[in-house]
């Protein structure tokens, strides 16, 4: 069964009226479309854009509309991008981008304006200089492994990329981050498990989940081959206007989540990304869904909340803050529930 790559795809499939599809079609010459097959058939039947999981991936005629604030390249890799593939925003941790397609194209992807099918993949001379960079970069202790979707690759070409980190030292960390757990569970084999492993390397693979609907049995069943095989999972969320931005939504998210040994790690506010101001709340908004989740679930289950801050400047807390310093030295802390108490110490 073939990955559905255009809008007359989605047509045949039945995922869009032929009228739909039309007025979409200059959203989907600018944007890349994707769906794998175990998505078709998860999606079918799914033919409301309000549903969480058809929002995510199908594209919308609100994707062709821009507002003034949003960026070809909202977070500013390019900008801390010292040779290609690699992004070194951080001292101690560096971006290795071997290649720049993804299984499925997200929606509110950050980096669409930079993904595609066919995305450009480094050559091996670029993959030996960007790896060089990193050999040279004594400071670089934790590589970040994404693109594109890292978990594309053959397991041949990423027990390659794992082997050259595991035989850098000041290297203890990679980290891969990738939508293929959720979106083609059983590209998730034994194989390329264990391409993933290497000696003195600790390998962590961040996976991205935004709704509790996406947790179906195949996806349980590829998270459950990660864990067992002694590979720790976190959760990357996006909080998305109409699919998550609910107390319910992101409660049974991250307690399942959790209940499949995914420790939620960051939800994002959604980056200024060209077309996508349709899935973005206010940071207010997103403070209050995320304080009110502090009483409802466990610290297990609490994500940090966090903004990319546009131009390369890396990620800030944007949860609001529960202590305050006084003129006096004291501090007002609030509680769960919203009492404010007096402390001092």
């Amino acid at each position: 069964m073939k990955a559905l790559h255009s809008v007359s795809d989605l047509v045949a499939a039945g995922l869009m009226t032929p009228e739909a599809g039309e007025a979409v079609r200059t959203v989907a010459d600018r944007y890349a479309v994707a769906l794998t097959p175990y998505l078709r058939d998860t999606l079918a039947g799914r033919t409301d854009p309000q549903d969480p999981l058809y929002a995510q991936y199908v594209p919308s005629p609100a994707e062709a509309y821009s507002t003034p604030e949003e960026l070809e390249d909202p977070i500013g890799d390019g900008a801390r991008s010292p040779v290609k593939g690699i992004v070194h925003r951080y001292p101690d941790r560096a971006l290795l981008k071997p290649l720049h397609a993804c299984a499925v194209y997200c929606r509110f992807c950050f980096r669409r304006e930079m993904v595609g099918p066919g995305g450009e993949a480094l050559t091996a001379d670029e993959l030996d200089s960007a790896l060089a960079y990193i050999r040279d970069h004594q400071e670089v202790w934790e590589v970040v492994v994404t693109g594109g979707d890292p978990l594309l690759l053959s397991p041949r070409r990423l027990r390659g990329i794992v082997q050259a980190l595991s035989d850098m030292p000041h290297v203890g960390i990679v980290r891969l981050h990738s939508r293929i757990p959720a979106a083609d569970p059983d590209r998730i084999t034994p194989e390329l498990v264990e391409a993933l492993t290497a000696p003195d390397l600790a390998t962590w693979v961040a996976v991205h989940i935004n709704h509790a609907d996406e947790l179906t049995p195949p996806v349980r069943a590829a998270l459950a081959r990660l864990v067992e095989a002694g590979i720790p999972l976190v959760g990357q969320t996006v909080l998305l206007k109409g699919i998550n931005d609910s107390h319910a939504a992101l409660e049974a998210l991250f307690r399942g989540m959790v209940r499949n040994r995914v420790k939620p790690y960051y939800l994002h506010h959604p980056d200024l990304a060209a077309g996508t101001s349709h899935f973005r709340p206010t940071l207010a908004e997103g403070q209050a869904l995320v304080t009110g989740l502090r009483g409802r679930l466990s610290g297990l289950c609490q994500p940090t909340y966090v903004l990319d801050i546009p131009g390369g400047h890396g990620k800030a807390p944007a949860a609001p803050a529960w202590i305050e310093e006084q003129r006096d030295g004291s501090y007002r802390v609030t509680d769960f529930t919203g009492r404010v108490h007096d402390y001092r110490g």
